[in-house]
């Protein structure tokens, strides 16, 4: 009974990472109820206060007393730290002040409204984010929570209420509190506080009776509610167990626990379990243990055992396959483990547990505390007694190596005769047999130890060469070696099987973590349907196929191309059944069992993602529940990476989506101003030249016609900037082709020629004609923004240089000018959309040097912003260059 209360090694670690984690972390407690109007804020001023009494410094970060009398007789009085207002979309809102609640540093601080959404502009998104702050600076905090703001209750609420939930707390949150107060109104009373005025003011009160405030929403919800309090209650049980080391359940709530076998018999027992569990309202677990017998066991007993466990997952139960020697050892250790009340077994059959005994009698002498049900569960016809499992085989090779190694032996006692004893004789045959026990099966071990006992008899004990024995006590050497040899055989036996076992283990973690490495970065989804492929194949030792939607209604092959199965047209129907319905289909399961494969549906958060396909084994083999378990696990992996993969395409394309929408908004704004300025002066200029009654001379007529030719390329200007933007923004593939440089400088300083008059323009060209490929129209409007850019932001007169150099294998391209220059922190800012340095009095929209790094670097380069030495703002954009384009000297002269 002592060895029942020592923790095991992992629960002293678990116990010491926790007692690490909560070093200097405050405590939290969450008041915790059903509906509002229960008490919950009362509850905690009431538990505050008390703390008070007790000498703790106690404040209110926030409270909401909603109005409620009672609730503002208790605040008051209390010392509370005002809230900080936040301005947003005009209106101004308060909101908890965690900057001064910190620099408070007191013991105690009371937080309402947990699952509250803060304003925009606050350190945190939410208040229970806020709360994890408090209490990682240490001190304890009171809270209060509605059953309805769960994450995992969300769509349950909304489903019972009809009421959506838009503010949650996710469930580790309150998994996570220190304690749990739970407050509780009857629904008749709480709904006599709402009508009196106690709840809420009277239109809300009409409003909440109306919709949330029913009296079946209000019982479903205090249900809700008391359960998920009593599950904290029992995982904060278990918890205290484990720490304390506490082996035997409780018994405060039932758990039943099946033992399934290769037995016809199992399904019964399975049925009747569930029939039991259904009865208590209780869950059960189904457990099978794959010992040696097991693993030997015909392929029709190790079929019907993955049948049995199939049943059991269809009646509601968990499945649990473990590795053992000793099915009673494992039965134990599950029922302790998972706090199981009932142990339902079959009548005695061929599972034992130790000395022979029957499981039903070692696990009766030895489950103290746990009740141990036995039972036939339904009558059935009567079966024909499964056959044996099969031994492994013994080969020639096994055989010859036991009489060798017994040869050997006798070799050496031979050749030694003169110096060893008869005591080191017998030695010698000794570790001929623990040699072939290491590596035989056991009749060749048999075969060995009778040998050996012949052998030393014959060569060794007198009278030598013959079978009599002089010595009576010679006998008992003989038997001395014959117990040495039979033991040695057993413990050799199980010892290789827990090495195959642990071995096959690790080949299962291998791969479960191998696939996770693997998956974890992996944001393609073909990629992750071939790299589950393998990892997959590896376990079942079979082929395996994954199929992932494609067009339409079609399901396309995504990995797996070299199963055979997978191109066979009747196979995809039955992986369309299985992916439509969500269900396993073919190979061993129900639905359309004759298939050359078993279809899994990759499911994750209620939607198939894709389906996998395993095949048969090449030696027709079952797979044994423990590879089954282990494939699901693979499978669950696969479709989480599968969902992540397609939540990832989702958002990308919800942002795009948005982004876009924001960019048409910003675009329609910004531009509209200027799209009406051009307009409205062209629309002017031309009603006073087609006014009759309007006395327009030569020089205002020409003045008129040419602000309309100004604006008109204003304007121009304007739309193919947005064309420039929108075509490259798209993704429309830009047109390179080698092109001289030069001529594109060029055509770009006679457009801005009327713009640049009155300035020094200095050009400072290479003498080799730079052959570089781009786009020449994109490229000149490139220099074009720029030349204009300097224009607009620089004194009138101020001299503006252009210098093209090439460095490496890339063309330089530099506009500098002598202006003010760009204030420090805006050089990259000012290639945003819409972003201007000094938009008054300075017309444009802001789109310039966006379509220049835009066009930049679609063709591969990059353009950067800074400021020259003496003064003045400086663009530099870098083309690739290849010296190999470049045209013969003799064409340049």
């Amino acid at each position: 009974m002592s060895d029942d209360r020592r923790p095991t090694p992992d629960e002293m670690l678990d116990r010491a990472r926790a007692e690490a984690a909560a070093a200097g972390r405050g405590r939290l407690k969450v008041f915790f109820g059903a509906a509002p109007g229960v008490g919950k804020t009362y509850a905690m001023l009431e538990a505050a206060q008390a703390r008070r009494r007790r000498g703790d410094d106690v404040v209110v970060a926030w409270l909401e007393t909603h109005g409620r009398a009672d609730t503002e007789a208790a605040a008051r009085g209390r010392e509370r730290v005002p809230p900080r207002a936040v301005a947003h979309r005009g209106l101004r809102l308060l909101e908890l002040d965690l900057d001064a609640v910190l620099a408070r540093r007191a013991r105690l601080v009371l937080v309402d409204e947990l699952p509250h959404t803060n304003a925009p502009g606050s350190r945190h998104h939410k208040r229970w984010q806020d709360v994890e702050e408090l209490l990682a600076s240490g001190a304890d905090v009171f809270t209060t929570l509605n059953v309805q703001h769960l994450e995992s209750l969300r769509d349950v609420v909304a489903s019972v209420t009809g009421v959506p939930v838009q503010e949650t707390v996710p469930d580790a949150v309150l998994d996570a509190a220190d304690e749990i107060e739970v407050v509780d109104l009857p629904p008749d009373e709480l709904l006599d506080r709402l009508r009196e005025g106690k709840v809420y003011v009277p239109e809300q009160a009409e409003r909440a009776a109306e919709r949330f405030f029913r009296k079946g929403n209000l019982i479903a919800l205090r249900e809700l509610a008391l359960r998920r309090a009593a599950e904290r209650v029992d995982a904060q049980a278990g918890a205290w167990r484990r720490e304390e080391g506490v082996r035997r359940p409780w018994g405060v709530r039932d758990r039943l626990l099946v033992a399934v076998s290769t037995s016809p018999q199992s399904a019964d027992l399975v049925r009747a379990t569930a029939r039991m569990a259904a009865r208590l309202h209780a869950p059960f677990l189904a457990l099978s243990v794959e010992t040696p017998a097991v693993e030997r066991a015909p392929e029709a007993d190790r079929a019907r055992l993955s049948d049995t466990l199939a049943l059991a997952t269809r009646l509601g139960g968990e499945v649990v396959v473990v590795r053992g020697d000793r099915v009673g050892d494992e039965v134990l250790a599950i029922a302790h483990t998972r706090d199981v009340t009932r142990i339902v077994v079959g009548k005695p059959g061929p599972e034992t547990g130790r000395g022979g005994s029957s499981l039903v009698d070692w696990l009766v002498h030895h489950a103290e505390g746990v009740e141990v049900l036995v039972t036939r569960g339904e009558p059935s016809a009567p079966t024909a007694p499964p056959p044996r499992a099969p031994r492994p085989r013994t080969r020639v090779r096994h055989v010859v190596g036991a009489l060798l190694a017994v040869a050997a032996a006798t070799a050496v006692g031979v050749v030694g005769g003169g110096v060893l004893a008869l005591a080191d004789q017998a030695m010698l045959y000794v570790l001929a047999i623990v040699a072939v026990a290491s590596w035989a099966p056991r009749a060749p071990v048999f075969l060995a130890t009778g040998a050996s006992v012949l052998a030393l008899n014959w060569f060794f004990v007198p009278p030598v060469h013959h079978f009599a024995v002089a010595d009576a006590r010679h006998l008992l050497t003989f038997a001395g070696m014959a117990l040495v040899g039979t033991v040695v055989n057993v413990l050799a036996t199980r010892l290789r099987g827990a090495a195959d076992r642990a071995q096959e283990r690790e080949r299962r973690t291998a791969a479960l973590y191998a696939l996770a490495r693997d998956l974890a970065g992996t944001a393609d989804a073909d990629l992750v349907a071939a790299t589950a492929a393998r990892s997959i194949a590896d376990v079942a030792r079979a082929p395996v196929a994954v199929l992932l939607p494609g067009e339409g209604d079609a399901l396309r092959a995504a990995a797996g191309g070299e199963a055979d199965f997978a191109s066979d047209e009747r196979e995809r129907e039955i992986a369309r059944w299985a992916y439509v319905h969500g269900k396993p289909a073919g190979h061993g399961t129900d639905t359309l069992p004759a298939a050359r494969a078993t279809w899994v549906p990759l499911a994750a958060a209620g939607r198939a993602r894709g389906v996998v396909g395993v095949g048969r084994r090449d030696d027709g083999s079952a797979r044994a529940a423990s590879d089954q378990q282990a494939l699901d696990t693979l499978v669950a992996q696969t479709a989480l990476a599968l969902e992540r993969v397609a939540m990832a395409e989702e958002a990308r394309r919800a942002a795009r989506t948005a982004h876009d929408e924001r960019l048409r908004s910003t675009i329609l704004s910004g531009v509209s101003h200027d799209l009406r300025t051009p307009l409205a002066a062209i629309t002017g200029a031309a009603d006073a030249l087609l006014d009759p009654q309007a006395q327009v001379d030569e020089a205002s007529r020409r003045a008129l016609v040419e602000g309309i030719r100004s604006e008109g390329a204003r304007l121009g200007r304007l739309v193919a900037d947005l064309l420039d933007l929108s075509r490259i923004e798209s993704g429309t593939a830009v047109h390179r082709d080698p092109y001289p440089l030069e001529e594109v400088v060029a055509s770009a300083m006679l457009r801005t020629r009327s713009l640049l008059s009155g300035r020094r323009v200095a050009v400072d060209l290479p003498q080799q004609v730079l052959l570089v490929a781009l786009d020449p129209v994109l490229m000149e409007q490139v220099l074009v923004n720029l030349l204009e850019n300097a224009a607009k932001y620089t004194p009138p007169g101020s001299p503006v240089d252009v210098r093209v150099t090439v460095q490496d294998r890339r063309v330089v391209v530099e506009v500098a000018d002598r202006g003010p220059g760009i204030p420090a922190g805006e050089e990259e800012r000012v290639f945003e959309k819409f972003h201007r340095l000094r938009p008054e009095g300075v017309p444009g929209t802001g789109l310039g040097l966006a379509v220049c790094r835009a066009v930049v670097e679609a063709h591969g380069g990059r353009i950067t912003a800074g400021n020259r030495p003496g003064g003045g703002a400086s663009f530099r954009l870098e083309l690739p260059f290849d010296p190999g384009e470049q045209a013969p000297a003799e064409a340049t002269s």
